[in-house]
């Protein structure tokens, strides 16, 4: 198959059942799906456009990752944050349910969308996307995001480029998908809807303006698991 295909299922307590499905073109994890015909004012380009946004006037009429997000804004504008829902995920290979609130399912979805949108500031997280975990805590998403990131410099490396063995490019990433993440809450609270999407966000940011100041401690906490590692012998 060419495609990476994520579908989300949310089941509210009401008996309303809203459904999301992601295509993802396997290469360049690209979407596959169309965006909508008429898209809404808070996803132009510049209205209220993230604080160093680098896409040109003229070449974007409408920001992507809000473009891409805003089917499920949309959608979604009347839910409550901690109105209770059972998210089911499937993926290309696993089904993953778990009882949620409304937040922690969007923000787990947007998660997805937000890394695949286009945006030059997040697309350093297309390899989590790509390999997806749903509902990922503190520890496992540090855990990815090193692990990605480390993965990356060898790559780097291959290709006689510089490597950031001290992942300060890690923090610096990280430091500006902050201020996409402050750009997008301001966008979406800028039209008068209920709290469960923005608050979807605010939950994706403090992952994000958490790893600056813990990634050290969290890897010094997973330093013991590579053990094996650390010795001075020689790896088959």
């Amino acid at each position: 198959m060419d495609t990476i295909n994520y579908e989300y299922r949310f089941a509210f307590a009401d008996e309303r059942e809203e459904v999301f499905q992601i295509q993802l073109d396997r290469v360049t994890l690209a979407p596959r799906e169309a965006l909508p015909p008429v898209l809404p004012e808070w996803t132009r380009l510049e209205f209220k456009q993230c604080e160093g946004c680098t896409l040109p006037y003229g070449s974007y009429s409408h920001c992507p990752l809000a473009a891409h997000i805003s089917p499920v804004v949309e959608l979604l504008s009347d839910v409550v944050s901690i109105d209770e829902t059972e998210v089911t995920v499937i993926l290309d290979n696993r089904t993953v349910t778990r009882s949620a609130t409304a937040q922690e399912g969007i923000s787990s979805l947007m998660g997805i969308i937000i890394a695949t949108s286009g945006c030059p500031f997040t697309e350093f997280f297309k390899p989590m996307a790509r390999f997806h975990l749903p509902f990922a805590d503190t520890e496992e998403t540090f855990y990815r995001a090193a692990s990605m990131y480390m993965l990356a410099q060898y790559y780097r490396w291959h290709d006689n480029l510089s490597a950031d063995l001290e992942m300060k490019g890690l923090q610096r990433f990280y430091e500006q998908v902050a201020k996409v993440n402050k750009g997008m809450a301001a966008r979406i609270r800028s039209t008068r809807r209920e709290d469960g999407t923005v608050n979807a966000i605010v939950l994706l940011d403090m992952f994000v303006r958490g790893m600056p100041d813990g990634i050290e401690s969290i890897l010094d906490e997973l330093k013991p698991l590579f053990a094996p590692y650390l010795v001075d012998k020689h790896i088959v």
